[in-house]
């Protein structure tokens, strides 16, 4: 796969608007839904009253103090804003592109045998129209006619062109992309506000992100710890005035400021952000952040097969001559039998002859050729022509045609079919009036490396299983060779929704990937539903993410960037809190050392003086937040390792490097605000 195009984390563009948003979320309808914020903001605006109170009173000795910790706090709070609105950011500068691309299109509609200019905004589900080289194709849609060259790179950012043509799974196409070569006709399925352009749009700048189950319980506790934070500060005032130090109010906000968990309360939005964002970036459209945190924590991968796991059409690959037969005279009949046959199997036949034998199309209209078309009843097709019966079918119908005919089957045909069929594949037996010539071997075409994709999946303790409606033979064929952990055949929709429904009674979380109309009861039901944009419309909607490449392998992707989100979440939230030790060595022996003089002994920083230290503390606490902001939006780096070691290498690197950074920040900006007399 082609890198991606990925913007820039500090772009300029990004930045400034990020900075004037973050002045916007300082609206305290907005802190509210963040209680650790909204605290901040708070005590920043009782400070500030205060400062206004003691500046017009007179009192110019507390002045400098309370205006510089009311400037920190209010940076604190600014600097959360503009973590948020730097992931927002990162989302919008790509859905503006994505406008542009949508208003600015004009598509050429097949109306009556006319083509009509229209604007792409006007058209509707089921209008036709036809997109040459050079144009942008208007709209969401499935290609009928033609084959092209698609740059795809305006939407996935991938720089290689594709190949669009009707039927199959690349039939499908995105309104935005560019036609580079030769023509398709196209026909929209999609109405307007009902685009991948559209979601896109809609899920970067909706009004407001959905929180998650985890990170709702993770604001519940970080507002639980603010509470119990509140409250030890409340008591330490009439402590103070026991021990005779007096107390002010600025003194103790600060103190709650840096012991209440303000580091992640200011970065767990962005988090979440951030980890939708890196999904648009990998092509993948999640409907909603739950989804994307559940995919980090998946133990069953259900995979349809058809146009999943396999191409989801069946190609010729392969022509076995029996009875003496020469190998050209087969691929020959197996052509003429096929140049009528619209299918992709049909299809495939004429190319593998055209590339193994150099034999190419032929014109038939002076021959008077005549075409018998594929029945459900006869189960065989082919042509008549110059006196001979050409067939292609079923062993058994095509046994049958040979034998009306006065002709017998070789011995060796029946082991040839068995052989394929056990295989997996799908054998075509092909005739000549009364002589049985060979067998097409059609064989579903796994997608490339998804093998080595289950091996990583598996190495991540995540289980796949392969759902498909074929025959057991079949299926255990194709689950050998995809590399599948299991399989089930000949599975309808009923049995994928109650395989889904045992495996999330037994606690699991499950996810689906599917594109069928027949896969959308089980997308709905699993807890990550993973719709192919291929696939159908049905099954888009049934799902909370859509992958516009349709490529099932890119669930390693998904899974990666839940766990990612899980991840940088536990870590921060374990930096954070870890950052409270240093804190209370830095401020508690600075409050009440005039007081207790005993707490000097913990003053172990050294710092200058306890108002130093208690701006140092402050103003460490806000330079955190602005420090975090890239690994926040990139993420903790993930690895397929176990929980344990996850655990232990988060503990050992956050928690104490929570610990351990404070101590070298603060003392490092103590010696700042000393040398410059700013306490």
């Amino acid at each position: 796969m082609a890198d991606r195009k990925v913007t820039p984390l500090w772009e300029g563009k990004i930045v400034r608007g990020a900075l004037a948003e973050s002045l916007n979320k300082f609206n305290p309808r907005n802190q509210a839904r963040n209680p650790v914020m909204f605290v901040v903001e708070v005590t920043a605006a009782a400070v500030s009253l205060i400062l206004l109170r003691d500046l017009f009173a007179g009192r110019s000795s507390l002045v400098p103090f309370e205006l510089q910790i009311a400037i920190w706090l209010w940076f604190t709070v600014g600097f959360a804003n503009f973590a948020e609105a730097m992931a927002e950011g990162r989302g919008k500068a790509q859905a503006d592109n994505l406008r542009r691309t949508r208003t600015e299109t004009q598509a050429t509609l097949l109306r009556e045998g006319r083509e009509i200019r229209v604007p792409a905004p006007s058209l509707r589900r089921g209008d036709v129209v036809v997109v040459r080289a050079g144009e942008v194709i208007p709209g969401d849609g499935e290609v009928i006619e033609g084959v092209a060259a698609v740059n795809e790179a305006a939407i996935t950012g991938e720089s290689a062109p594709v190949i669009r043509e009707s039927g199959g799974d690349r039939s499908a196409v995105t309104g935005g992309t560019m036609v580079i070569s030769d023509w398709i006709k196209v026909r929209i399925t999609a109405n307007p506000g009902e685009t991948f352009l559209d979601r896109m749009i809609s899920l970067v700048e909706g009004a407001q992100r959905q929180k998650t189950p985890n990170e709702i319980a993770l604001s519940i506790l970080l507002a639980g710890l603010t509470i119990i934070f509140m409250l030890v500060c409340v008591s330490l005032y009439p402590l103070a005035l026991y021990g005779g130090t007096a107390l002010s109010l600025p003194v103790l906000v600060a103190l709650l400021v840096c012991l209440i968990p303000t580091t992640i309360g200011g970065l767990l939005s962005a988090i979440g952000i951030a980890g939708m964002d890196r999904l648009v970036q990998h092509n993948v459209l999640a409907m909603s952040g739950r989804a994307v945190e559940a995919a980090g924590d998946v133990d069953t991968l259900l995979l349809d097969k058809t146009g999943t796991i396999t191409l989801g059409d069946r190609l010729a690959t392969e022509f076995i001559p029996v009875g003496g037969v020469a190998i050209e005279e087969l691929a020959d009949a197996a052509q003429l039998a096929s140049l009528a046959d619209e299918t992709p199997e049909g299809r495939s036949i004429v190319v593998l002859a055209k590339k193994q034998y150099n034999l190419r199309g032929r014109e038939l209209a002076d021959t008077e050729a005549h075409f018998i078309p594929f029945s459900a009843q006869t189960r065989m097709s082919g042509v008549d022509m110059a006196g001979r019966q050409i067939r292609k079918g079923a062993g058994e119908q095509i046994v049958n045609f040979v034998r009306d005919n006065q002709g017998n089957a070789p011995a060796e045909l029946t082991p040839i079919v068995e052989r394929i069929a056990r295989s997996g594949g799908t054998p075509l037996v092909v005739a000549d009036g009364p002589r049985v010539l060979g067998v097409i071997h059609l064989k579903d075409i796994i997608k490339e490396g998804i093998r080595e994709r289950f091996a990583r999946l598996r190495a991540m303790g995540m289980r796949t299983v392969m759902i498909t409606g074929d025959n057991p033979l079949t299926a255990a064929a194709i689950a050998g060779e995809s590399g599948v952990d299991d399989f089930r055949a000949e599975a309808t929709p009923e049995t994928k929704l109650r395989l889904i429904r045992e495996e999330q009674a037994q606690g699991k979380l499950v996810a689906m990937i599917g594109d069928g109309t027949n896969d959308a009861p089980a997308l709905a039901q699993a807890d990550v539903g993973i719709a192919m944009n291929a696939g159908t419309q049905a099954a888009r909607e049934a799902g909370n993410m859509v992958d516009l490449d349709s490529n099932p392998t890119k669930i390693m992707e998904v899974v990666e960037i839940g766990k990612q989100l899980l991840i940088t979440r536990g870590a921060l939230t374990t930096f954070s809190i870890a950052n409270d030790v240093a804190k209370y060595f830095a401020i508690i022996p600075a409050m009440f050392v005039l007081g207790y003089p005993q707490l000097q002994k913990l003053n172990i920083m050294h710092l200058a003086t306890p108002s130093s230290a208690i701006l140092s503390a402050v103003i460490f606490n806000a330079l955190i937040i602005i420090a975090l902001i890239p690994l926040a939006l990139r993420g903790v780096q993930y690895r397929p390792v176990g929980a344990a070691a996850i655990l232990t290498r988060n503990l050992l690197i956050y928690g104490l490097g929570g610990v351990v950074v404070p101590f070298i920040g603060i003392k490092a900006i103590d010696l700042v605000v000393a040398a410059l007399h700013l306490a």
